[in-house]
């Protein structure tokens, strides 16, 4: 683990990341290409740009294109670095070894996505559906005027022509989204954190005024920005600039992360025993994040059950009486919306709150008349949502080893009887697609899936030996040294992400699950709850 001492026991290791997400004001994540990026378009006020601009540059791959994950998933981010480069171009007033390499970077990001296939499947990527249209849309205006402008660019050089929309998209949605809420008199939360893709269909009147980021997003405070006649207000300055000295010069796509990073970490690190030095902090963590309205992710954000849910969760592992009530306001009869409002819903915050409304009944047995109902409709309407292969999916990750693993770990403990044959089909998959080097991954091996895999085959009632040979082979892998470091981006946002103290604690716990299990010796059993999971 990073900053740790190699040999440290898992009770130091936990102690020790639980202090590190305590002291961080904005959470464990890279900066946004795609992010970054727009803010360099729509604020060319903001102190730092020449860095910005510099890391823009330094991030396009030797294909031209931005951003991490196979290619479909650079989609976005290649349009808004492109579409950043060609608004430095057009300001002007860049040093002329800086102008040529952003000419020399649109013209490879461009073929980048010429290249690109021209239909999806595309990623179910935050608003997706009105990024990636606007961002076309606004390219394909900016290089007639650039190839007209021949004092801001060098000397011979002219883009090539406009780009085509990928099939999947209709450029009419971001007017059509914007004018449901204008008709409205309003704009919903829910479209604070992608403002920047509406931006432009927003009359002033409706624009969120707000000192602080504007959903949590650097990229959609920039926007609102932009489309304020004034100069930018002195605390919209110093909240991107707060953001910009966190994440060295550059922006991630949320921040801060508090709310997430501490609610994951802790519900992993309980799985193999919660630090008894910890305690007081996470209950401190549980205590403050509890909201009886709703959790939100981030201060900017809509409430939402998948935060909510994990609240409650983390609330009953270290002995909070809070109760699940405020879950109450996502449930649509059968399961759980993940907010108000939702387009698609996510599997795996119906894992979370099936754990919450589960571990809750488990610690207040008074309560089951209440919960046992709408635990059992929901253990039966994650069960009808699980693939024929055995795998579950979900919309916030890329890898299908997450949102299983939440399912199995769900319908394992509170599941019963019915959730049995749903829970074995899920290991039956995971032994079959383990990797050669014990590791899993949806796109090669990485440690994140891999804890994820070797929690699911964990849960196995009946374990055989290919189970144990497969676990071996996870620990193998797993303390060789590849869960340190750079972790791939997985999570969905508006492009991928990864929130490293959380994955960090998922891979941390794993591995003691796994040095631990059919009890070896050298348990550590000090932990003063029976959070074990």
């Amino acid at each position: 683990m990073s900053d740790t001492v190699v040999n440290a026991t898992y009770s130091q290791q936990a102690a020790h990341l639980v202090a590190r997400v305590d002291r961080d004001r904005w959470g464990s994540v890279r900066p946004s290409l795609y992010e970054t990026a727009r803010v360099i378009s729509a604020a060319p006020w903001l102190p730092g740009e020449p860095g910005r601009i510099a890391y823009l540059l330094n991030e396009q791959a030797p294909d031209g294109s931005w951003g991490e994950g196979p290619e479909r998933y650079r989609l976005l981010p290649t349009l808004s670095a492109v579409e950043a480069a060609l608004a430095v171009l057009r300001r002007g007033a860049m040093p002329e070894e800086t102008t040529r390499r952003l000419a020399t970077a649109v013209d490879r990001g461009l073929a980048a996505l010429r290249a690109l296939p021209p239909a999806g499947p595309w990623p179910d990527t935050a608003a997706a559906e009105i990024l990636v249209p606007g961002l076309v849309a606004r390219i394909n205006e900016q290089l007639p005027l650039i190839a007209d402008d021949k004092t801001r660019v060098i000397d011979g050089w002219r883009p090539g022509p406009g780009l085509a929309l990928p099939r999947g998209y209709d450029q009419a949605v971001p007017e059509y989204a914007a004018k449901r809420y204008v008709s409205a008199g309003s704009l919903p939360v829910k479209l604070h954190h992608t403002f920047e893709g509406i931006a432009g269909y927003i009359p002033g009147a409706l624009i969120p005024d707000r000192p602080d980021l504007l959903g949590s997003s650097p990229a959609a405070t920039a926007a609102r920005a932009a489309r304020v006649p004034a100069s930018p207000a002195a605390e919209t300055v110093a909240a991107l600039e707060s953001v910009a000295r966190r994440y060295a010069g550059s922006f991630p796509e949320a921040a801060p992360i508090l709310v997430f990073e501490r609610l994951w970490v802790a519900a992993a690190l309980a799985r193999a025993n919660l630090p008894a030095a910890s305690l007081p902090t996470v209950r401190r963590w549980a205590a403050d994040i509890y909201d009886p309205r709703g959790v939100r992710g981030a201060p900017g954000l809509m409430t939402d059950a998948d935060d909510t849910a994990m609240a409650v969760l983390v609330s009953s592992l270290v002995g909070l009486p809070h109760s699940p009530e405020p879950l109450d306001l996502f449930h649509n009869g059968s399961h759980y919306d993940c907010y108000i409002g939702e387009d698609t819903g996510s599997i795996t915050a119906n894992a979370h709150a099936l754990q919450a409304l589960g571990d809750y009944q488990r610690r207040h047995p008074e309560t089951r008349h209440i919960y046992a109902p709408r635990t059992n409709k929901l253990r039966d309407w994650l069960i009808g949502r699980q693939r024929p292969e055995g795998t579950w999916p979900d919309k916030w990750h890329a890898s299908p080893y997450y949102a299983t693993a939440r399912c199995v770990s769900a319908l394992r403990q509170y599941g019963e009887d019915h959730a049995a044959a749903a829970v074995e089909a899920a290991v039956a998959w995971a032994v079959d697609t383990q990797r050669d080097d014990g590791s899993w991954g949806v796109w090669g091996g990485t440690a994140e899936e891999t804890a994820y895999a070797a929690q699911i085959l964990l849960s196995t009632a009946e374990r055989q030996p290919r189970h144990d040979r497969a676990l071996h082979r996870a620990e193998t892998y797993l303390n060789g040294g590849t869960s340190t470091g750079h972790h791939p981006a997985l999570w969905h946002d508006k492009t991928l992400y990864a929130p490293g103290a959380m994955i960090e604690a998922e891979v941390l716990a794993v591995r003691e699950l796994l040095r631990t299990r059919d009890g070896r010796p050298g348990r550590e059993t000090n932990t003063p709850t029976d959070a074990e999971r």
